[in-house]
């Protein structure tokens, strides 16, 4: 993949849906990337370069702990751009962001972006529309982390990504998932295991494989649906 040639043909949410004089005003500035996995996209503190617009993949925001710990808060994918604190006005990271699942990416100087933003433009309208629907994801994963079980956070984060992915293999590591679930490696074993046995998923060495959809939103909490609802209402996405 390249950088696509309009608006049209672009997997990015936000850059399909905006019209051909301000895709292709940005356009040069582009810079088509691959993005593999526990690639860094922002430390936390540091100066913002770049904006990220994924075409495949997904990007999660780490809130890191001073021993080194950390808990994922919120997701990225191609429904949306990493980092939506520049939306703010803030030119550094306020967490680390990185890759979960490869994919590609379109970058885009700060610089570049500010400018574009300084008008009432089709880009502006749709970034503050996806940032009120990302910060309704991030209000929802804090009860999310607070009220419900591990397992169930399992199944939301499962569909999440299946979302995001061409068809049903997920490729993680047990040790990225349990970062992810800011819980302990052998917690996720046992969960995937019985996820196994329950015929839900089939788990592999760093690949997991969606065999029953609807048995995980089932076995999910109540977040994944709410999620979907939030987006859906700000940009008219289902994913979440």
């Amino acid at each position: 993949m390249s950088i696509p040639a309009s608006p049209i043909d672009c997997p990015n949410f936000l850059l399909a849906h905006l019209p051909e004089n301000e895709y292709h005003a940005l356009k040069p500035h582009f810079e088509f990337i691959t993005t593999p996995l526990h690639f860094t996209f922002y430390r936390r503190d540091e100066r913002i370069e770049y904006l990220y617009f994924p075409l495949s993949g997904e990007h999660s925001v780490l809130a890191v702990m001073e021993d080194g710990s950390s808990v994922e808060v919120g997701t990225v994918g191609s429904e949306g751009f990493s980092t939506i604190d520049v939306l703010t006005g803030s030119e550094q990271a306020l967490e680390t962001v990185v890759c979960q699942i490869p994919g590609e990416s379109l970058r885009l100087p700060l610089s570049i972006f500010k400018e574009a933003m300084k008008t009432e433009t089709v880009l502006r309208r749709l970034a503050y529309r996806y940032l009120q629907a990302y910060l309704a994801q991030v209000s929802q994963s804090v009860a999310c982390n607070r009220l419900h079980t591990t397992e169930e956070r399992f199944a939301k984060w499962m569909l999440m990504s299946h979302d995001r992915v061409p068809g049903d293999e997920i490729r993680i590591t047990q040790e990225y998932l349990a970062t992810m679930l800011g819980v302990h490696r052998p917690t996720v074993s046992l969960i995937a295991r019985d996820f196994q046995r329950l015929g839900l998923i089939k788990y592999g060495r760093g690949v997991i494989t969606i065999l029953d959809r609807e048995g995980m939103e089932e076995a999910s909490c109540e977040c994944y649906a709410a999620v979907r609802k939030q987006f859906k209402r700000a940009l008219g996405l289902s994913m979440a």
